[in-house]
């Protein structure tokens, strides 16, 4: 997700600074229909890839070449655009289907050996290990250099399964601090002055509270064990063997968690879920909520007039946010390889970027699409891109799923029963080591 850091500053910087965004996305039809034609010969003035990425290797669609690609509903619009633009380009035609990013991996199990897959397929990329192991996806080969160049490199580290680029990222996503700007005008900078703010604000009887957050998930959870120096796993989160969840940085964050819990919000984790946080906000008694840019819709529907701002500091510390990645991934079963390759490229461009950005509001992985100045044009794009820098992907390695349950217990114990946060911790890694040998 993540986030991705020290890359972070510097993607910051180009995000915030340079733009903070940068979006277009209006690719129109290359001259070239031809479905020979290659794609450094492909000319077209706004979905073809800009002056950097042309310098990537040619590559050319198999005769009679024509794809299927797997995406969510709220992406056919988009997908169908660029359908048309990449075969008046290349000259291979684009079926849609819908299937849901997340049972994607699953299905291509099945699917792909059986030649009934899609060509190109999506997934966050947590699922890239998995997906990897399983040799279901080809790697991003032709281009690989384009992609490492031409994106951020959180996001270029998350699509990466021991040292393979799989993926062809287009979108990034984390969660932020939303605030209603009745009800505290500025977004607080640290956690110290949240806590501060909540005593004068907070009213559960009335069901008044200065801040809330999914506090059964623990991907809203894992930052606040991790600003303070806990990790998923060691090695940028690809080793396995080194679990960072009862350092002493994590209990450090533990037990601030208890401390938010008596003095900020003094309610059971099951008592807070994604619509129950809204009805507050919405109904104006809720000051501040993280969360994503999915929940933003709702919010404007609403009318509230609020803000968005990257996360406030804990003890000085930079918040660390869990995030993830989106990307394109080409069928290791496709009949037509090259063609679905060019597609994936295609779709993950600058230019494709920026009009997805148009169209749905996505949040470019492209550094130059994230500098352009309709991105960096937006406030709150521009809070989630700073917040994304300083973010923490989620690991990809296959081991991640035997860490949810145990850890997310543990956070419910620390919290709920206020039970002594060093050893519920302890506790929650044995399990996640048992969990992985289980699974060896």
């Amino acid at each position: 997700m993540r986030k991705w850091i020290g890359i972070l500053l510097a993607s910051t910087m180009v995000f915030a600074l340079a733009a903070c965004g940068g979006n277009n996305g209006n690719s129109q039809p290359s001259a070239s229909a031809s479905p020979s034609a290659t794609a450094s010969e492909s000319s077209s003035p706004s979905a073809s890839p800009d002056a950097s990425e042309s310098a990537a290797p040619e590559l050319t669609p198999e005769p009679g070449a024509s794809l299927m690609i797997w995406e969510d509903e709220n992406q056919r619009i988009f997908i169908e655009e660029m359908a048309k633009e990449f075969e008046a380009q290349y000259g291979v035609p684009v079926k849609f289907e819908k299937v849901p990013p997340t049972d994607q991996v699953t299905k291509l199990t099945t699917d792909g050996p059986a030649g009934i897959a899609a060509d190109v397929v999506v997934f966050p990329h947590d699922q890239i290990g998995r997906a990897a192991t399983a040799g279901l996806v080809l790697p991003n080969d032709v281009f690989e250099e384009e992609t490492k160049t031409g994106n951020q490199e959180n996001a270029v580290n998350a699509v990466t399964f021991e040292d393979v680029i799989y993926g062809y990222p287009y979108t990034v996503e984390t969660y932020a601090l939303i605030y209603n700007k009745a009800l505290i005008p500025e977004a607080p900078k640290t956690f110290e002055e949240i806590i501060e703010f909540a005593k004068t604000f907070n009213d559960p009887k009335n069901n008044k509270y200065a801040i809330m957050w999914e506090l059964q998930q623990f991907y809203y959870n894992f930052a606040f064990l991790g600003t303070t120096g806990g990790y998923m796993f060691g090695d940028n989160n690809t080793n396995k063997d080194d679990i960072g969840l009862n350092n002493e940085g994590a209990v450090k964050g533990g037990q601030f968690l208890q401390r938010l819990q008596k003095e900020v919000l003094p309610v059971k984790t099951g008592d807070v879920n994604y619509d129950i946080k809204k009805g507050l906000f919405t109904a104006g008694t809720l000051a501040m909520d993280i969360n994503g840019p999915w929940a933003l819709t709702d919010y404007r529907n609403a009318g509230i007039d609020f803000g968005v701002a990257p996360m406030p500091t804990i003890d000085g510390n930079t918040f660390n946010s869990l995030s993830g990645v989106k990307a394109y991934y080409v069928n290791a079963f496709s009949q037509y390889p090259n063609a679905a390759k060019l597609f994936a490229r295609f779709l993950s461009s600058k230019e494709a970027q920026l009009k997805n950005f148009e169209l749905n509001g996505i949040l470019p992985s492209n550094k130059d699409a994230a500098a352009d100045p309709k991105v960096s044009g937006d406030a709150v794009t521009i809070a989630y891109l700073e917040q994304f820098a300083n973010s923490t992907t989620m690991p990809a390695i296959p081991e991640m799923g035997s860490v949810w349950n145990p850890i997310t217990a543990g956070i419910t114990e620390i919290w709920d029963e206020g039970k002594d946060v060093k050893t519920t911790l302890d506790k929650a890694v044995q399990q996640i080591k048992e969990g992985i040998a289980s699974t060896q």
